[in-house]
């Protein structure tokens, strides 16, 4: 006998059961102490919030990634709103990335031009805002800014950059973290 594709429609396997995930949630042990916020993130919290006041930013989204965008909105009849999703600050990293988007509403968007010296002073805000509350600046938030001035900078000669600013130079060369201070 010959089956046609039609016999196949007709004829649909029954699909198979599904298969119930099912997650236990364990109860806490009784024993154990519950889960307390530390000193340090206290002082990203408080960082958090002041910033967010002082310069008029709503988070329109919490990220889950390292990476940021800033932005305004001017309505029709003048109010603006000023908005960045970034990651939320619980370490050097993420604090940086926050940072340096609010970074961006501090200095004010098209102040400076090319927008490689706008990345530039917004990673600026955010090394000093970290340094003057002393949030650690690790190497490895050194390294994000150089990474991605260097990406600016590449950015910025693809679209035809003739003059690179004096403050980018040294992110021509490849990272170098600094020489840690011996203390005494």
């Amino acid at each position: 006998m010959i089956r046609t594709l039609w016999d196949l429609i007709a004829s649909k396997p029954e699909p198979k059961p599904r298969r119930v995930r099912r997650t236990s949630r364990a109860a806490p042990r009784p024993d154990a102490a519950p889960r307390r916020d530390g000193p340090m993130a206290a002082r990203y919290r408080s960082m958090q919030r002041e910033m967010l006041a002082r310069y008029g930013v709503r988070v329109r989204k919490w990220r889950t990634s390292m990476s940021g965008v800033a932005w305004q909105v001017t309505y029709k009849d003048g109010t603006m709103a000023r908005l960045i999703e970034s990651p939320q600050p619980r370490g050097p990293m993420s604090a940086a990335v926050f940072l340096h988007e609010i970074g961006h509403h501090a200095i004010g968007f098209n102040r400076y031009s090319p927008r490689c010296l706008e990345e530039y002073h917004a990673w600026r805000f955010a090394i000093e805002a970290m340094q003057e509350r002393g949030l650690n600046v690790t190497n490895a938030v050194l390294k994000r800014r150089h990474e991605s001035l260097r990406y600016a900078i590449d950015k910025a000669v693809r679209r035809g950059l003739r003059r690179l600013p004096e403050e980018l130079e040294p992110f021509l060369e490849p990272f170098e973290p600094p020489a840690h201070r011996q203390a005494g």
